[in-house]
């Protein structure tokens, strides 16, 4: 079989990053980034942009989709995927290989599975139509419309939940004439769920030590909006709550290490979703960079 991509995925902590590094310094690659939140500029010790990892052998990896957009800016599934065919398009005509690397389950859900999406206007009749509707009939919608929603915080914010439901409804698993055809080699890293959480946790203690907390003032002081933090979730969410006062030290701790390790297992949950649609996933135990290079040695260069 004939791939022309190569994915690295796996839940929140388990090296996806640096093992990506490794492996495509060795293949001769050129690394996607899929994730989210690290798009942003200025959101650096929250979303685990740890620069460092593309840095093999006093050499950096060439990786793309860190650092595109301002915090205030919107980013969204049609604007990853225009950016990823163009991508995929450049660094496969220097003859190399494109390496998508994340854990954004629709993000990666949407290249693997070749969706055709539209682009949205949001300020249209659609957005003022579904504005009028209450928020248990708007989550009731997005539910019908996806059913893995791995995401339940989209559920709790008015505006993001319009946002998916136009998102979703745009998009058809089809695809559109002229795209180039994704046919991946994927490997999933996996780790037994309390190593995950432990690994959570002292990442979390790490990331405020090395000042999380003042990442977010400082975007707050650039005119990011509470509210703005929540819909980025996570981090940025409950220390916001933390700034603002909602929340003592110790509570938004807890509650943020909770939402971490929750959010680990909705990953998976989505992976899983992957493997029944029929995208098989390649699983090592951790970030084995020895067992990754077997696979793609047997499987991509065969």
């Amino acid at each position: 079989m004939s791939y022309n991509l190569i994915t690295i995925l796996g839940p929140t902590a388990v090296g996806k990053t640096r093992l990506g590094a490794l492996l495509a310094n060795r293949f001769n690659g050129e690394i996607i980034s899929a994730d989210s939140r690290q798009v942003y500029i200025g959101m650096d010790i929250g979303t685990g942009k740890d620069l460092g990892d593309y840095t093999v052998n006093g050499k950096t990896v060439p990786f793309h989709l860190v650092d595109v957009i301002e915090p205030g800016e919107e980013f969204n599934l049609f604007m990853f995927n225009k950016l990823f065919y163009e991508l995929f398009d450049e660094i496969t005509s220097r003859r190399r290989i494109p390496f998508l690397v994340g854990g954004t389950g629709l993000y990666l859900h949407s290249i693997l599975k070749g969706y055709e999406l539209n682009e949205i206007n949001f300020n249209q009749e659609r957005f003022n139509k579904l504005e009028r509707l209450e928020l248990p009939e708007l989550a009731g919608l997005l539910r019908k419309l996806n059913p893995a929603l791995h995401n339940t915080t989209d559920l709790l914010i008015k505006e993001r939940v319009i946002r998916a439901i136009m998102i979703t409804e745009s998009q058809n698993e089809v695809k559109p004439a002229g795209k180039t055809k994704i046919n991946s080699l994927v490997i999933g890293i996996k780790l037994k769920r309390d190593e995950i959480k432990r690994r959570i946790t002292e990442r979390l203690k790490q990331r405020l030590q090395n000042g999380m907390i003042d990442e977010v003032k400082k975007l707050v002081d650039q005119g990011v909006s509470y509210e703005r933090l929540d819909l980025f979730g996570l981090e940025y969410k409950f220390i916001g709550k933390h700034l603002r006062g909602d929340l003592s030290y110790n509570d938004m701790f807890q509650k943020l290490n909770s939402a971490i390790h929750d959010f680990a297992k909705r990953q998976m949950t989505w992976f899983r979703k992957m493997e029944r649609e029929g995208i098989q996933i390649e699983w090592i135990d951790g970030p084995d960079y020895e067992a990754a290079q077997k696979i793609i040695l047997q499987k991509h260069f065969s």
